[in-house]
């Protein structure tokens, strides 16, 4: 969520610019002339920054609110607009019900409360969570390229998507069925994303997604993802030599992860299911905060950005590899990453090679109504 950090200018841009609150209907639309507007963070995790997006948001709705002078309902001979006192934001934080919400919970800001009301909300984002026509704005950062399942051909070796020795669809020389059998996966969960969306947004709502993507032309094996799981891969045939694991297990092991939808994919999803209008729609870099890093500082970066890798994999590999000894799999993870790393650091001059690539995409949708 680093890297999506960088983007809130153009969230506050796209609301203040977009979001079109004469046309919702909930400027003080109740008994207690208070203005309610509901946001809701899917794939929040448990980390600090999901509480900085929302932050960002809220903030990008008052000042959108103030440019349009509308008199405070609460003081009909002052016009000059109060937000703490009329206009509520109520919160809620998504993931997965194994998602660490105490943890999420323990970590909010102390003063959040005089600027908006939390709450958990567990599921699965690919599903209805919320009461139809119930939120104004939804958001999701690097949540969407994860895979809630991996492609049941990939586990049949009798299937053109068998991905024997490869961890993932981005290696040199992947069957192209193992990248077909990826990219259909991606689309059956985006859409069944898009549809719950589309269910729970208010007319005139927005929709946020910022996830993994890549040009239309990029060769697969180029980006720094290719070349993490093809390193990954390496590492876990070298441990099958020196008998940490079965070869089998590493033929039946694929990260469930797609991180190359292209611009042209997403307007395609979003055509087909018909209930938003695209706002904004493009490709940036989002490890651009790596240009220009003196090499000290690169070995640095290489060192934070496998702390994140693993924080962010090393579940699929315990969940995987345990075999009912979870001491087996917690040491491979430490050879995994360990080695990992050092196979990053002597690779480090690929770093500015990857900090220019345009992998991460911004989509921004807008509910409309259906005629």
């Amino acid at each position: 969520r680093i890297a999506a950090n960088f983007e809130w200018l153009k969230i506050k841009d796209e609301i203040i610019e977009k979001f079109n609150i004469e046309n919702i209907n909930i400027l003080a639309s109740n008994n207690y002339n208070k203005t309610i507007i509901r946001i809701a963070d899917f794939g929040c995790a448990t980390g600090p920054n999901t509480f900085l997006s929302v932050q960002n948001i809220i903030e990008s709705i008052k000042q959108k609110y103030k440019t349009l002078n509308i008199p405070n309902p609460t003081h009909h001979h002052d016009h000059e607009i109060t937000t703490r006192n009329w206009l509520e934001f109520q919160v809620f934080f998504n993931d997965l019900v194994k998602n660490d919400f105490n943890t999420l919970f323990s970590s909010l800001p102390k003063d959040h409360a005089k600027d908006y009301f939390a709450a958990a909300v567990p599921g699965s984002f690919r599903g209805q969570l919320f009461p139809e026509a119930s939120l104004h704005f939804a958001y999701t950062s690097h949540s969407l390229h994860w895979l809630s399942e991996l492609p049941e051909e990939l586990g049949d070796e009798a299937s053109p998507a068998w991905n024997k020795g490869r961890i993932h669809y981005t290696g040199e020389g992947t069957p192209s069925g193992v990248v077909e059998a990826y990219k259909s996966q991606f689309g059956k969960e985006m859409e069944m994303f898009l549809e719950a969306r589309a269910k729970e947004l208010v007319v005139g709502g927005m929709l946020f997604m910022i996830f993994c993507g890549s040009p239309k032309d990029m060769p697969l094996s180029s980006t720094a993802n290719a070349t993490t799981f093809d390193f990954m891969a390496s590492i876990l045939k070298d441990l099958v030599q020196e008998g940490m694991i079965e070869e089998s297990e590493v033929d039946s092991f694929n990260m469930p992860l797609y991180n190359s939808a292209s611009p042209e994919d997403m307007k395609d999803l979003v055509e087909r299911n018909g209930c938003f209008t695209i706002e904004r729609l493009e490709l940036s870099k989002p490890s651009s905060w790596l240009d220009n890093k003196e090499m000290e500082q690169v070995e640095e970066m290489i060192h934070v950005w496998m702390k994140h890798v693993r924080a962010v994999m090393e579940g699929n590999f315990i969940k995987h590899f345990n075999n009912n000894t979870n001491n087996k799999a917690l040491l491979l993870v430490d050879q995994l990453f360990t080695r990992l790393t050092k196979m990053h650091l002597d690779h480090s001059h690929l770093l500015q090679l990857w900090c220019n690539q345009k992998v991460q995409l911004f989509v921004v949708l807008k509910r409309i109504q259906q005629s």
